[in-house]
């Protein structure tokens, strides 16, 4: 891993201002919030990406043999991870591919590997719980689900009744929305 190009303090004040949005929204939930932290507006600025993928890269276990990201918010993220572990890289669809391979892993794995998925925003955590299902349903064992940011609405909470480790980068109280 290469050393960390922006302090952590730095990379929120960053993320807050190139993706915080104030206005009336619906979530992926399906909640209404008068904030929104837009994915791709931090995802595609690529020296946010990058130090976002250095900070995450250290949270992931070391045991871990295969980094995971769910369509399409994440896979920038997953990305960007992979080139700072040198760890490949699944992504997962929402739904199988209605053509083609028809799947709905994509990229090589092995049953039984260890994975870590990458996240970008949890709010109630129900998106990424989804995956997570469908990389155990392929026989991968789940170590750990890293995010960017939990908004702070449950998603810790969903993780935690189902066992799995989490560690959110940023929690919503850690960031200065001023």
């Amino acid at each position: 891993m290469t050393p960390m190009t922006a302090t952590r303090v730095d990379l929120a004040r960053d993320l807050v201002r190139a993706s915080y949005l104030k206005g009336d929204f619906v979530l992926s939930s399906g909640r209404r919030s008068d904030r929104y932290f837009d994915k791709y507006l931090f995802e595609t600025e690529p020296q946010l990406l990058k130090a976002l993928g250095e900070y995450l890269a250290h949270l992931i276990p070391r045991e871990t043999q295969r980094l995971a990201a769910p369509e399409m918010g994440a896979i920038l993220l997953g990305g960007a991870v992979s080139l700072e572990t040198n760890l490949p890289l699944i992504l997962v669809r929402k739904e199988p591919k209605g053509h083609g391979t028809a799947q709905q892993l994509e990229g090589k794995f092995r049953s039984g590997e260890l994975v870590t998925v990458i996240e970008d925003v949890v709010t109630t955590g129900a998106q990424a719980l989804h995956s997570i299902e469908v990389l155990q349903q392929a026989r991968l064992k789940v170590i750990r689900l890293v995010a960017v940011l939990d908004r702070s609405e449950g998603g810790e909470e969903t993780f935690r009744r189902a066992a799995i480790p989490y560690s959110p980068l940023f929690r919503l109280a850690d960031l200065d929305l001023g």
